[in-house]
């Protein structure tokens, strides 16, 4: 097939065959990272721009080396010391940013849909990097193919996404890949967290986390997103949530021989996910960022040869 959509904005619109095709051609830079010079010339000449609204280490990092790799020049964005602070909106500052003849925006920002709406006022190419608690495609893309690396499939495998669900823009991303490519998804946690209707998603729903052990070939454990509680709590403690949903050596040996552990970051540790399993030979926690470099050169290369087409 060839690619044919100017932005990345989310995993739901794209279909089986879609995504297949971003993760067959990230194969190509994986590759590439592997050699001494990890440059290529795919986009020499073009420029992108990193708007990221909300904090960020690894996907920031990620998008700003991945263009890099790609020879791009890249420009960094963030709201504080901008015209942002002094009450200019995204809108005004995204178009004020493309005249001066940007290619892609990389946007990251704390309102669900925000990546829309700037797609729909700008000509350049966008890619979500996380919008509120919506979607965050390049990641769902990067757990994808580390899926796909290590187990040979995803088709067929069970799946279980474990923790802050009602919160997390990673898990609906994960949810419409994984279920997209065959995957059996289980989500995993509290009531409390947990959204309503979301069997809708075509997930199964689990609050027992030794159950979901045994079930699963692959556990993707997301952390508790305390800033996003509005000042609730959704569990009367973090001990009794450790001791419920935490994962540990003790109830990781529990599962299959060849279960594999997942996080997207940032890890806390001890509270998710112990410091030994974290670290320990069934974790994919580091092969998931290594990955993401070359998914997000797959995706900046296909959206920006997209928009100079256009």
């Amino acid at each position: 097939m060839q690619w044919t959509r100017r932005h990345l904005l989310g995993l739901e619109e794209l279909s089986a065959e879609e995504i297949n095709f971003i993760l067959e051609r990230a194969d190509s830079f994986k590759e590439v990272c592997t050699r001494p010079n990890k440059k290529v010339p795919a986009l020499v000449g073009r420029t992108i721009v990193n708007m990221f609204f909300e904090n960020s280490t690894r996907t920031n990092i990620s998008f700003q080396l991945a263009a890099r790799r790609l020879s791009a020049d890249t420009l960094m964005f963030s709201k504080a010391g901008t015209s942002i602070a002094k009450g200019e909106t995204m809108l005004d500052t995204a178009r004020n940013i493309e005249a001066m003849g940007v290619d892609v925006m990389v946007l990251r920002h704390g309102a669900s849909g925000a990546p829309w709406k700037l797609a729909a006022n700008v000509s350049c190419a966008v890619v979500n990097a996380g919008d509120g608690q919506h979607e965050h495609p390049t990641q769902a893309l990067l757990d994808l193919y580390t899926i796909r690396e290590a187990r040979g499939r995803i088709a067929g495998l069970t799946v279980g996404i474990v923790g802050d669900i009602a919160h997390s823009r990673v898990a609906r991303s994960n949810i419409w890949g994984l279920t997209k490519l065959g995957a059996r998804v289980m989500v995993v946690g509290p009531t409390t967290l947990i959204p309503r209707e979301v069997e809708k998603m075509g997930v199964e729903v689990c609050h027992d986390m030794d159950h979901a052990v045994r079930e699963c070939d692959v556990l993707n454990m997301l952390r508790i997103q305390f800033e996003r509680q509005d000042g609730t709590n959704p569990f009367p403690s973090i001990r009794e949530y450790k001791q419920m949903f935490s994962l540990t050596a003790e109830r990781l040996a529990r599962g299959k021989p060849d279960l594999l552990v997942m996080h997207p970051g940032p890890v806390n540790r001890g509270i998710e996910i112990s410091p030994e399993v974290a670290d320990g030979p069934k974790s994919l926690i580091l092969r998931q960022v290594a990955n993401g470099l070359a998914v997000r050169m797959a995706v900046l290369q296909m959206v920006a040869g997209v928009a100079a087409a256009s």
